[in-house]
């Protein structure tokens, strides 16, 4: 195992840009060599995400939502922010129940992601759930979502879906798919 290296030690931070969703903070670092650089990156809200594998009677079950980044419909896995004094396995259960209308009895964390580390400081938790039943909640969409179901042994196939595309879908299909194979 590799030696890790002394953190850059942190002078200042400050807030340069500000929206409704996003605060971009610079932050001064001086590095064990004594170079001193200036990052940007998207302060983390600390709430952290979900996201959800489902599977149900041999399918996966997966949600085709807008998405406003690419104006596009993507055909995804479930996901969600923590709500504040939540568990992540009480939000992935929430958002499964918001998204798709199942609960599952059996949550597995799969791994902890993080998406684009040199900009953003947020971290998403991958699930596995199975042993689910039909239970719906209200969610915060602003239509319904499709729910789109996909045979487990086909789970290859999915990657040529033009419109399955998002890594994080991508890398929990696989960490699932690692799972079962071990079961």
């Amino acid at each position: 195992m590799a030696q890790r290296q002394k953190k850059p030690e942190i002078l200042h931070t400050e807030i340069v840009a500000k929206s409704r969703l996003f605060q971009i903070e610079q932050v001064h670092l001086r590095f064990s060599n004594d170079v001193e650089r200036y990052y940007e990156r998207m302060k983390g809200g600390g709430r952290g995400a979900v996201m959800i594998v489902p599977v149900h009677e041999g399918q996966l079950l997966l949600a085709r939502e807008y998405a406003a980044g690419t104006h596009n419909y993507e055909l995804g896995f479930p996901k969600g922010l923590i709500d504040p004094g939540e568990l992540p396995s009480d939000a992935a259960n929430r958002e499964l129940q918001e998204e798709i209308g199942f609960g599952a009895r059996s949550l597995t964390l799969l791994k902890e992601l993080s998406l684009a580390p040199g900009y953003f400081a947020s971290k998403m938790q991958i699930f596995l759930a199975e042993d689910l039943y039909e239970s719906r909640l209200e969610g915060d969409e602003p239509e319904p979502i499709e729910v789109v179901p996909w045979s487990l042994s086909e789970w290859r196939t999915l990657l040529d879906e033009v419109d399955f595309s998002e890594s994080r879908s991508v890398s929990a299909l696989f960490l699932a798919q690692k799972h079962l194979e071990l079961k």
